[in-house]
């Protein structure tokens, strides 16, 4: 999601290099150009002549500040002004004073909402929480069964039964209460799109449960759209917050620029994959950066403190430093990554990786490489995977076999354990180098480029 207007934008900001002044004219011409590039991306228009006029009257006659380039000033108040159009700053859930915390879900048909909710859930469960799903959706065929199943797959109940949905959201919140249940997550009826009987439906429900939450579960894939069907729900339910859904697609960004402009409420979370743990708090600065080119490290590690427990990390550190990083290591490595998520959306979060988006793109990268790789490692001996110097030609044909690999991916494999042997190395010597800096933040390791050539 907003590869394209990231790299419109990044390309209409790059027209300043090496300008030493800026100019009225100049930036009335860059203006037009952002404009241009947000309605492509399916931003509402009266966001779209809010958030230009805004930059207007924060670049024309501006001085450029000491220490900066004009290229630098003009990205500055792009990336605040972006930051706030998405939201200004993070805003999580509210917890009640006395649980359990009631959170309603409520969404168009198709949205994703059934799937969310049991996300949510799962979030919920490891920050210790004890959920409760509530399946409130009577009408829609299966909906019932499908939380129950995805409940099961999370480790947590699901709570239904006949009748009227209100009456099952109330019914659930006593039991939650009864039982000592931290929050209870209410999956509602969606519709193919907005009616009165839905609507009567939710604010019943509302007035019954007294929800600390009521999040619009939105599909980033609808555009401006999802901002105007956010704004309905939000006239009707006072809505406390957004999720976006579908946000690892081919989503131009419109609905994440317009959703909390149109209706003054943050998006929450968003939806950044199929998989029950791909669900993500939503963070402005974070996104602002990622549209600008600038990484988000932040994420990145956050998705590494995820994926390796700190005593994994402890234990790669000390063999970092006492040069005994083997093929073991290796393959643990490899597995770490698996679990942050596809290559593609890591190598994005990397500063600077913004001006080689066209080499990513032809680079083709293939998950799939990571999978084959953890197969060639195990398909050597433990004696090899400690001491890979003795593999010669007829053990790599054999452990090619083994792993339905061929001889050169074997060679392939080993030359890139070669050379991040090599960059730890320059890691251990450079000390208080940038390198061993970022091996401090980073457990998963080094260069991820090399996985690719």
């Amino acid at each position: 999601m907003f590869d394209s207007l990231s790299d419109r934008i990044q390309g209409i900001l790059g027209k300043f290099k090496g300008k030493v002044r800026l100019t009225d004219k100049e930036v009335d011409a860059t203006l037009r150009e952002i404009r241009l590039a947000l309605l492509e991306a399916d931003v509402h228009i009266q966001v779209v002549r809010q958030f230009t006029e805004s930059l207007r009257s924060k670049l024309v006659g501006r001085e450029v500040r000491g220490g900066l380039t004009p290229t630098q000033e003009v990205i500055k108040v792009v990336s605040e002004e972006l930051q706030e159009l998405l939201g200004g700053s993070h805003e999580g859930l509210s917890i009640a004073s006395r649980p359990p915390t009631g959170i309603m879900m409520v969404g168009l048909q198709g949205s994703g909402k059934t799937t969310t909710a049991a996300k949510l859930a799962l979030m919920l469960k490891k920050q210790g929480k004890w959920p409760l799903l509530v399946a409130a959706d009577v009408y829609r065929p299966a909906a019932v069964e499908q939380l129950i199943t995805l409940g099961r797959e999370v480790g947590v109940e699901v709570y239904h039964g006949d009748g009227d949905p209100v009456e099952i959201c109330g019914r659930a919140v006593e039991k939650a209460r009864r039982e000592g249940m931290d929050v209870v997550i209410m999956d509602t009826a969606g519709r193919l799109h907005v009616d009165e009987p839905l609507m009567l439906e939710l604010e019943r429900i509302k007035e019954l449960v007294h929800p600390q939450e009521i999040l619009l579960v939105a599909d980033a894939m609808t555009g401006q759209e999802a901002a105007n069907v956010a704004r309905t729900f939000h006239e009707r339910l006072d809505l406390s917050g957004v999720v976006l859904t579908k946000m690892d697609g081919d989503a131009r960004g419109g609905a994440a620029l317009s959703i909390k402009a149109v209706t003054g409420r943050p998006i929450k979370f968003v939806g950044v994959g199929e998989k029950l743990d791909q669900l993500e708090p939503f963070h402005p600065d974070r996104m602002a950066s990622r549209i600008l080119g600038m990484g988000d490290v932040l994420t990145l590690i956050e998705k590494a403190e995820k994926a390796f427990s700190q005593q994994e990390a402890q234990k790669l550190q000390e063999r970092l430093v006492r040069g005994t990083f083997t093929l073991e290591d290796f393959r643990e490595h490899l597995r770490g990554l698996r679990k942050m998520g596809s290559m593609e959306q890591i190598i994005k979060m990397l500063p600077g990786m913004g001006g080689i988006k066209d080499a990513l793109k032809h680079a083709k990268i293939d998950d799939r490489e990571i999978a084959r790789m953890e197969a060639i490692i195990n398909s050597m001996t433990p004696q090899e995977r400690m001491r890979p110097a003795i593999i010669n030609s007829s053990r790599k044909r054999r452990i090619a076999r083994g792993s339905g690999t061929s001889v050169q991916e074997v060679n392939r494999l080993l030359k890139q354990y070669a050379q991040m042997q090599k960059v730890m190395k320059g890691a251990r010597k450079g000390g208080k180098g940038k390198l061993a800096k970022k091996m401090k933040q980073m457990p998963f390791g080094s260069d991820f480029m090399n996985m690719f050539h």
